[in-house]
């Protein structure tokens, strides 16, 4: 399992698949103890370079508060933190990920995006997919470990919500790649 979470601990606080920082983690190479109010949930995938490489389950909608965090969590995997994108503005609400089974069905036209954000590290990129803090646990568990490419079992599978998950990561890998795709030609623009 070691392989698969990047080097971090599976928190026994949480279900399978999520990961947590240690309390001693790095920030962008500063060492020592720091007490966390509550552990990052992320998640990584094995192997980087996919249209989603993980998820990030911030506990409050301050993602701003919980970043430090973050980077502290992915300095290991990645190396020092050089840069993070996001796709969404402050000023767009939450994303309802158990609606948008119905949304998708009912609404044809333009829908809430989900939050993706690129964090680029010396060595190393993930693009997270940001699962809103409002997320019921075991739909956040799941959403979790679809982001790391964590398979499910046939008698999981028999699960509403198992489906609401793998649709918000088909939804997170477009976006992701449409997303990933528009920055490259912003950069060539810029050339």
């Amino acid at each position: 399992m070691k392989g698969l979470l990047n080097g971090f601990d599976p928190c026994c606080s949480h279900r399978p698949g999520v990961v947590c920082a240690t309390p001693d983690a790095d920030v962008n190479g500063l060492t020592g103890p720091r007490r966390m109010a509550r552990p990052v949930r992320l998640s990584l995938a094995a192997h980087l370079g996919g249209d989603i490489d993980g998820a990030w389950w911030p506990h409050t909608s301050s993602v701003a508060q919980e970043l430090p965090e973050l980077v502290g969590s992915l300095h290991e995997p990645l190396g020092e933190i050089l840069d993070i994108r996001i796709n969404w503005s402050m000023t767009e609400g939450a994303l309802d990920l158990e609606s948008m089974v119905q949304t998708a069905r009912l609404v044809a036209g333009r829908r809430r995006r989900p939050r993706i954000m690129v964090v680029d590290g010396r060595s190393g990129c993930a693009k997270l997919l940001v699962v809103p803090h409002i997320t019921s646990q075991t739909l956040g568990a799941l959403v979790m470990r679809c982001a790391a490419a964590m398979p499910f079992s046939d008698a999981e599978r028999d699960n509403r919500l198992i489906e609401i998950a793998e649709l918000v990561m088909r939804t997170a890998q477009v976006e992701s790649a449409n997303w990933v795709a528009g920055m490259g030609s912003v950069s060539s623009a810029k050339r």
